[in-house]
């Protein structure tokens, strides 16, 4: 899976300028804790493995992205604080002589201790025979980096002590502590270096019934097995996994499910079988998210489930997606695909009436099929060949690809009532010809242009002959569009006047509609840059209406 970069060019989709490592010091990095290292192995043990291959040059680098990519997208833990120290100053006496906080009502103790980072949760118990019980009798939030040590070290060896000291502190928690626990989340330790720890976490996670699991891994290995006591959580209402190797379902009970789990996210989880994929959904009736992050081994996801709403996909590799029957499902977003092989995938959309955004869709990477029908450039459109549900739709498009751009128009037949276009422009590193004005006058009629459309957002603007065409025609065509927005990408020109001047050409087109406004921005990213990242937590978050618009990649433009 990784591979030390051997030449100039690089299938992810990054763009021509990707190096095949992600930037240093990006969006990425920032998520994850540098405290501890994503290799718990010595300088000796480290030259032995790359000796024989098994590590290869700028693996570590590979893994560092890795780990920081799944750390961006985990969800935010329950904000405690440990600003406020305890101190036995704020337990002074008044002049009456009572005790107003040890006074206060059970409810309000534990609604205070739940608010503390773990360790000093637990000193209360010191604090006097009123506070005794107080912590094991509060739902326990369990942050495992709270248990890091302040200023500990950046070297391996510190990093590797820390390491162990927090999972053995974990341990020493998850026993005392009577439950239940409201939120756990355990994201620093190597456990493959002690499955039976593991093992141990998720026997007591399963009895002392855990509601919020985020749970991940730091490689080394890719591949480390998860326990079948992870079926034993039936109290969980959202879990995370990231890096490990999902249980084998065959022979599973058929009494274990997850009533009460709403969102699942999978962050590079390897599966050995679709039909562990299907089993969940199947367990899962009150399930409502789907994030699936890195897929590993399986490349095929067959969506079925009453209660999904969205499902979000981020560096799907060779999948295969098929919304077989999902009648509420409203999002279907896939940030972000890579193919090995250059050989598109399959996204169909079969049973799914409540469908009212979807992207990003690549002519490149995905073969549309609606129903039954496979989408080519040059497809009429018809009843079985479109999604009217669609409200917003993404698509990335690369203009100096023919064949490519020549399949913008038969996408977007399919979905007839789209009011809100993303749409992101691509540099190729191997342009095979344009698409000329006439071409575009002489695509024939689009329901969702010259009827639908009131906001397009243009990204990855060069300026280029074939932008420009497809521009002019839109602006043409779309009297309902209320506004145009041109992003470039961070650096693309010299100057703002540079980017004003390429624009210009459109102005030379008869608008069709007269109350259209055309907004130029630099992007907060140059190209390639993982600004999908920016927008993941808001995919799932029904109060966003359009997570495409992120106001941070667009200069911190609302519209």
């Amino acid at each position: 899976m990784y591979y030390e970069h051997q030449g100039p060019r690089c299938r992810c989709p990054h763009g021509a300028r990707c190096s095949g490592v992600p930037p240093h010091g990006g969006l990425a990095a920032a998520a994850l804790n540098s405290r501890v290292r994503p290799f718990p192995m010595d300088a000796a043990t480290e030259d032995q493995l790359r000796g024989v291959g098994v590590v290869t040059r700028g693996l570590d680098a590979h893994i560092v992205t890795l780990l920081s990519c799944v750390h961006s997208v985990l969800p935010s833990p329950p904000v405690v604080s440990g600003h406020a120290a305890l101190s036995a100053a704020l337990l002074t006496p008044p002049s009456d002589g009572g005790d107003r906080i040890s006074d206060l009502p059970d409810k309000i103790l534990r609604d205070i201790v739940s608010r503390l980072p773990v360790k000093d949760g637990a000193r209360t118990a010191a604090l006097s025979c009123r506070w005794r019980g107080v912590w094991r009798s509060t739902p326990l939030v369990l942050i495992d980096s709270d248990l890091l040590p302040v200023g500990s070290g950046t070297a391996l060896q510190d990093a590797c002590a820390d390491a162990h000291r927090v999972a053995s502190a974990v341990s020493c928690i998850l026993h005392a502590h009577p439950g239940p626990f409201r939120s756990v989340h355990l994201i620093g330790s190597y456990l493959g270096q002690y499955p039976e720890v593991l093992a141990f976490w998720l026997q007591l996670l399963a009895a002392k019934g855990v509601q919020d699991l985020v749970l991940v891994n730091r490689p080394w290995p890719l591949d480390m097995p998860l326990p079948r006591t992870l079926f034993d959580m039936a109290t969980l209402t959202r879990l995370y996994l990231g890096v490990f190797k999902f249980p084998d379902t065959t022979g599973i009970r058929r009494a274990v499910a997850f009533p009460y789990l709403r969102e699942l996210g999978l962050c590079w989880v390897a599966m050995l079988r679709p039909e562990d994929m299907d089993f969940i959904l199947a367990r899962s009736p009150v399930l409502e998210v789907l994030c699936i992050q890195g897929n590993m081994l399986v490349n095929h996801l067959d969506l079925v489930s009453r209660s999904l709403r969205c499902v979000q996909i981020i560096e799907g590799l060779d999948l295969n997606i098929t919304v077989k029957y999902a009648p509420h499902l409203e999002r279907l977003i896939i940030w972000s695909s890579l193919i090995q092989d250059d050989l598109p995938r399959l996204v169909k959309i079969g049973h799914a009436p409540a469908l009212s955004l979807i992207g990003y869709l690549e002519p490149e990477r995905h073969t549309l099929e609606i129903r039954n029908t496979i989408i080519k450039a040059g497809t009429r459109a018809s009843p079985s060949t479109m999604v009217p549900s669609v409200k917003i739709l993404g698509l990335r498009v690369y203009f100096y690809i023919r064949d490519n751009a020549k399949m913008l128009p038969s996408f977007l037949r399919c979905f007839p009532n789209v009011e809100t276009l993303h749409l992101e422009s691509k540099e190729t590193y191997q342009p095979t010809g344009k698409l000329s004005y006439k071409f575009w006058q002489e695509v024939g009629p689009i329901k969702c242009v010259q009827s639908h459309i009131k906001l397009m957002v243009f990204y990855g603007f060069r300026g280029e002959r074939g932008e420009l065409s497809f521009l002019k025609y839109f602006l043409e065509s779309a009297p309902m569009l209320a506004k145009l927005v041109i992003v470039y990408n961070k650096r693309s020109f010299t100057s703002l006047t540079e980017a004003n001047s390429k624009v210009q050409p459109l102005f030379s087109a008869k608008w069709a509609s007269q109350d259209c406004s055309l907004l130029l921005l630099e992007s907060a990213f140059q190209e390639g840059e993982d600004k999908w990242l920016l927008n993941f937590k808001t995919g799932s978050d029904f109060s966003t209406r359009d997570p495409f618009a992120c106001a941070a990649a667009l200069g911190r433009c609302h519209f």
